[in-house]
């Protein structure tokens, strides 16, 4: 199996995230911005894919609160430029390349909304987007849509939920407050903390992703969770911990004493959390990382690699986002 690996290198796309496969013989990098037309199409072209993973997508909802526009070119137009080069390419090819090809649109659980203390998100829920990026990614998840149902493209459709682990930009959650508490600085807890998600290791959401281009049905959507529901608090509780057990000369131990609550993100959703049962049972795939060891494994991967995280700094330093409404 061969991989073309299409990225425009925006501020958070690091060349590094990939030098473990880039001197693969079937590893191929295209730097090509997914709203340009005719590069795409340049790319299917020359590469002539049996299937296509759309990952490419705005995803810092606190960067939708302070500039959407990107969010709607990238995450909307973004997807209808693929949707559209996939159709031309995919009628293009013989009876049995139809046949075989698919599209699998990726996307979020932030599309549903927000949950109260107890209920789930299911592939059936209603879509009712808070924040601009998820209302970016619900219209997305439309276009995907529309283009099997009304063209007959062989679309996928993947829900998933918060997903944490090695090489995620440190912008995200998780990463700021490992680095955030590594270096002594404040750990910066949204209002009281109590917010939930369901946190899915990045291992377990690529086999998802491998499971559903495998053997999924196009037109169908399959939510993807990993079963483990914290709240934010927990979640950076468990980071000073680990790191408590993992840096025991630290100057900064207990680190829990460097958390501190903050004015709440606009329209922070409460909580969100996935029924998993279609994709366990029709495809049956399971999440197979425990959050605890898997948290405890990023902590150490950012301790261990501080020459990924380091040159990012000057690009972003942690400075909070979406935090002003605009006028």
């Amino acid at each position: 199996m061969a991989v073309v690996n299409v990225d425009k290198l925006t501020y958070a796309g690091r060349l590094e995230s990939v030098a473990p496969v880039a001197h693969l013989p079937n590893y191929v990098f295209e730097q090509v911005d997914i709203c340009d037309r005719e590069a795409l199409e340049k790319v299917f072209g020359d590469h002539a894919p049996d299937a296509v993973m759309h990952l490419a997508a705005e995803s810092h909802v606190d960067r939708s609160i302070d500039g959407p526009g990107a969010f709607v070119e990238t995450n909307v137009n973004g997807t209808f430029q693929m949707l559209e080069c996939a159709l031309a390419y995919w009628r293009g090819l013989s009876a049995a390349g139809r046949a075989e090809f698919r599209f699998l649109h990726v996307s979020t659980d932030e599309v549903y909304g927000a949950l109260g203390e107890d209920g789930v998100f299911s592939e059936d829920s209603p879509y009712r987007p808070n924040s601009p990026y998820a209302a970016s990614k619900a219209a997305a998840d439309h276009f995907a849509r529309a283009w099997h149902q009304t063209y007959g493209l062989p679309v996928l459709v993947t829900n998933c939920s918060n997903n944490y682990g090695p090489y995620q930009f440190p912008e995200k959650m998780i990463p700021t407050m490992i680095l955030a508490a590594m270096e002594g600085r404040k750990l910066p807890v949204y209002g009281d903390g109590t917010n939930v998600r369901d946190w899915l290791h990045v291992e377990d959401h690529a086999r998802a992703l491998h499971t559903v281009l495998a053997t999924g049905r196009p037109g169908e959507v399959y939510n993807i969770g990993g079963d483990n529901e914290k709240r934010n608090l927990e979640v950076v509780e468990a980071i000073c911990d680990a790191l408590d057990t993992l840096l025991p000369g630290s100057a900064n131990r207990p680190h829990r004493d460097l958390i501190e609550f903050v004015t709440d993100r606009p329209g922070h959703d409460f909580r969100y959390a996935i029924d998993g049962g279609k994709i366990r049972n029709e495809l049956g795939w399971t999440a197979q990382h425990e959050f605890v060891e898997g948290l405890t494994g990023t902590v150490r991967w950012y301790l261990e690699n501080r020459e990924w995280w380091e040159p990012i700094q000057p690009v972003y330093n942690g400075d909070r986002q979406g935090l002003e409404p605009r006028s």
